[in-house]
């Protein structure tokens, strides 16, 4: 799922946190996956994953909640 930044703006920062960190550990997963030598159910998503984290921490930053 990709997030664009006014969905981003629109949640409050409990739920921006809490987003962040499920996407952290999604992307914790993902890498493991790939470390193992196995291949990523999808090649984009460890990309994605790491723009989205990108976004919530840009707005976070924004918006002085860091």
């Amino acid at each position: 799922m990709n997030l664009k930044a006014k969905e981003i703006r629109d949640l409050a920062p409990k739920e921006r946190r809490e987003k962040l960190d499920e996407f952290k550990s999604e992307l914790m997963h993902e890498r493991g996956i790939a470390a193992m030598g196995g291949s990523p159910p999808s090649p984009g998503k460890i990309r994605q994953l790491r723009m989205n984290i990108s976004r919530i921490l840009t707005i976070m930053q924004e918006e002085g909640e860091t």
